[in-house]
């Protein structure tokens, strides 16, 4: 795994390294200091997850922006998700398992 600071790695290097745009990391750094998250030596360590593939069945998509409302589900780390209210529950739960194992 590749973090930005360690070993000498740049944003650049490990937005690359994990196809996504440096702006995302900034953004996720900014969100951390401002809720007070952020470590004092200014670093902050991003672990990816891997959510196994779902079991085969059809999933039931938002049809607007207007059906679409957030919910934020606090979990036992004190990690919180903040998901679409009509994710489907085994994606959901998936989802938790991944990030409480993380």
């Amino acid at each position: 795994m590749l973090s930005v600071g360690v070993n000498g790695a740049t944003v650049s290097q490990v937005s690359q390294r994990h196809e996504i745009r440096r702006q995302q990391i900034y953004a996720w750094r900014y969100e951390l200091r401002r809720k007070g998250l952020l470590g004092p030596d200014d670093t902050a360590l991003f672990l990816p997850v891997d959510i196994p593939a779902l079991p085969p069945g059809p999933l039931e998509p938002c049809t607007s922006e207007a059906n679409s409302a957030l919910i934020e589900v606090v979990l036992r780390n004190s990690r919180s998700l903040r998901v679409d209210a009509h994710l489907d529950p085994a994606v959901l739960t998936r989802l938790i398992q991944a990030v409480e194992a993380a």
